[in-house]
């Protein structure tokens, strides 16, 4: 139990600490991935209808804390014992206590991938502050993989504050040179947008959305130019490799695609825990 013998600031950054605010980060990151994109679409058919002059029938309104969580298949109200992290779906047997609807896994997985994820932070970055802005890097991420697994969108909400909070701590001293965050974000964006344009005067079709390239420059932004390569490879090479996966299990999407977004996040995920020294002698670039 040595981690009990740190000093305030650096216990609160230690990997057992960090991975149980994980666990509760978890948690509400389902929420983001659920609710955000249904309080986005929204907003668009209202201002829409606002812009045309008409009257639209718009769903319930929809924000991150209201209404109350419940049930999707018989509305039960989830009491707050049957919202602690893990420990609840265990206890309730991975069904509602009300109608005995399934609750899908992806729940608990998330909530488990944030804390591992915290506490790989403070593994990584040692037990110091500077750990927790890398947290939210990391929690940012996880909740734009599985808004853009499930929806194809990555929200400008997230995508824009993530890029300039990667320039700010840049700029403050608490991550790269300003200049390196800089090129980043500017590597990350034009890379992307290239191939999008070179892919569309070929084609005439859109090969991607231009969220990738906002989260791209965000990733630029918090790790560097250097990065950005072995970024988009590692990203193409896992999702080839899914892709070709759920073509053989017959398990593509109408259209036969697979969002690029949870790839480029993972993928940067694994250059951060690998930093950018291991990552160069990987490319033999040393």
């Amino acid at each position: 139990m040595e981690w009990l013998q740190l000093p305030p600031s650096d216990l609160l950054a230690s990997p057992w600490i960090m991975g149980l605010v994980g666990l509760c980060i978890g948690s509400f990151l389902n929420v983001v991935v659920h609710r955000m994109p249904l309080a986005l679409e929204r907003g668009w058919k209202q201002d829409s209808a606002e812009l045309l002059g008409i009257e639209v029938d718009l769903p319930e309104p929809v924000t991150l804390s209201r209404p109350a969580s419940r049930c999707p298949s018989c509305g039960h109200a989830i009491r707050w014992y049957e919202n602690i992290p893990v420990v609840s779906y265990l206890a309730l047997r991975g069904r509602c206590s009300a109608c005995k609807t399934g609750i899908s896994l992806r729940y608990p997985l998330i909530e488990i991938a944030t804390a591992l994820l915290f506490a790989g932070v403070a593994w990584r970055f040692g037990e110091h502050p500077v750990a927790w802005l890398w947290a939210g890097f990391t929690a940012v991420l996880v909740a734009l993989a599985g808004i853009d697994w499930d929806t194809t969108l990555l929200p400008d909400n997230l995508t824009l504050p993530l890029l300039w909070a990667g320039l700010v701590a840049s700029a403050l001293g608490w991550t790269l040179p300003l200049s390196q965050s800089v090129w980043g974000a500017v590597a990350g964006y034009l890379s992307l947008w290239s191939v999008y344009w070179v892919f569309k005067l070929l084609t005439g079709k859109e090969g991607m959305g231009h969220g990738d390239f906002k989260l791209l420059a965000a990733l630029g932004a918090w790790l560097g130019a250097t990065m950005i390569l072995p970024i988009v490879l590692g990203a193409s090479v896992i999702g080839a490799i899914v892709g070709i996966g759920m073509k053989i299990a017959s398990s593509l999407r109408e259209g036969r695609y697979v969002p690029f977004g949870p790839f480029l996040a993972g993928s940067g995920l694994v250059m951060m825990f690998a930093g950018p020294e291991r990552v160069m002698g990987w490319l033999g670039w040393r």
